[in-house]
């Protein structure tokens, strides 16, 4: 089953459109909800149920730092430089395998994907 996701304001408009005409189900921030702060995007990828993409960093402070519950998924995209359709071909390579990365948080670029598990929650720690 193809993730739905949530597109942080910072994710560009024209990648956006990718993801659509691809299939996939997305949620726009800058649509949808735009100026809400990180923690009520987090809050809301998570009671969703839907992966969320950035390019904002601040994201690992809030679930690897203050802990809080994550969503299926973050998928933060690293590169400083892109075409504005291009995160949409990067993102489509991931959503291609769920399973390799639902539960994770992914720093994503052209080259490589490292994954790192939100370990807070095995342990019991998560906010709820």
């Amino acid at each position: 089953m193809t993730p739905t996701l949530i597109v942080n304001e910072n994710f560009p408009a024209p990648s956006t459109r990718v993801l659509r005409v691809a299939g996939i189900d997305v949620l726009a921030i800058a649509e949808a909800h735009a100026g809400i702060p990180d923690e009520q995007v987090l809050a809301l990828a998570r009671d969703m149920n839907r992966w969320l993409v950035t390019f904002d960093t601040d994201y690992a402070d809030l679930l690897f730092r203050q802990r809080l519950p994550p969503p299926p998924a973050v998928l933060l995209l690293r590169e400083p430089h892109y075409r504005p359709d291009e995160p949409a071909q990067w993102v489509l390579a991931l959503t291609a395998v769920p399973a390799d990365v639902d539960g994770l948080f992914c720093v994503v670029s052209r080259q490589r994907v490292r994954k790192r598990p939100f370990l807070h929650l095995a342990a019991g720690n998560a906010h709820e």
